[in-house]
């Protein structure tokens, strides 16, 4: 068995004295783990970096294997990244729940995509942490439990949404939810306006953003495994609430 993709790394865990078994998110073939030889060594420990895009060649003697890469680097994301905290922090992050939610082997094209555009954000627009929820709302939606924050649960108001119903996953206005308000959601305002909108987040509301996805993911895909958030997004999580009285653009100039 052998084929070539184009995958970004999610993770790569220690196998023997200089050994890793590397997992990628490929573009046609899914999550994909596999060993490699030497990735711990001089040139591999770059590599292999979460968020790092490498062209990657996979072979075994059967499909069920484990098999093992060969890689080569095309776009090294984590080195860019390396003096910025905030946005390590959120790659680190990102990588983790992508690798803990995905089914191994299973193609996720949308899904691949919105990462790619993801390193896009981390690497160049201010925005980046916004788009670091919209992630995670895509990757709700992947996973069969997207959110619906187009309009009113209750009314089919568009304008004035200002929280999420628990159960169904549906927006609600401020007005429609005065009288269950202790039972509802927050919905940050970033996350009731259309991705091309100019009003920006503070960190405040992106950890709220954050804290609502969780709460599905929580929900729906941890809380039924017995398993358990990834620990990197509640590290990224706790960085943001150092800053939550500024913008993430702001604090990342505070701490760079």
């Amino acid at each position: 068995m052998e084929w070539s993709d184009t995958g970004i790394v999610l993770s790569a865990r220690r196998h023997g004295e200089s050994a890793a078994v590397v997992s990628l998110l490929t573009e046609h073939h899914g999550r994909h783990a596999g060993l490699v030889q030497g990735a711990r060594g001089r040139r591999g420990r770059g590599l292999y970096q979460p968020g790092n895009t490498l062209a990657a060649r996979w072979q075994a003697r059967l499909a069920e294997h484990l098999g093992r890469y060969t890689c080569e680097l095309v776009r090294a994301q984590s080195s860019v990244l390396l003096d910025d905290p905030p946005r390590l922090a959120a790659l680190a992050a990102v990588c983790a729940l992508t690798e803990a939610t995905l089914a191994e082997r299973h193609p996720y094209p949308q899904v691949y995509r919105a990462l790619g555009h993801l390193l896009d954000a981390l690497e160049a627009n201010e925005r980046w942490a916004e788009t670091v929820v919209r992630y995670e709302l895509a990757l709700l939606g992947e996973l069969g439990f997207g959110l619906d924050l187009s309009a009113c649960a209750a009314t089919g108001a568009v304008e004035g949404l200002a929280y999420v119903s628990p159960r169904s996953g549906r927006a609600v206005t401020r007005e429609a939810g005065a009288p269950y308000v202790e039972k509802l959601l927050p919905l940050p305002p970033f996350l009731a306006l259309s991705e091309g909108d100019t009003a920006s987040a503070t960190a405040a509301d992106i950890v709220a953003g954050l804290r609502l996805t969780g709460w599905f993911l929580e929900k729906h895909v941890f809380g039924g495994q017995g398993g358990r958030m990834p620990p990197a997004r509640e590290r990224f999580i706790d960085r943001l609430q150092t800053g939550a009285t500024s913008s993430p653009a702001a604090q990342v100039r505070q701490e760079s």
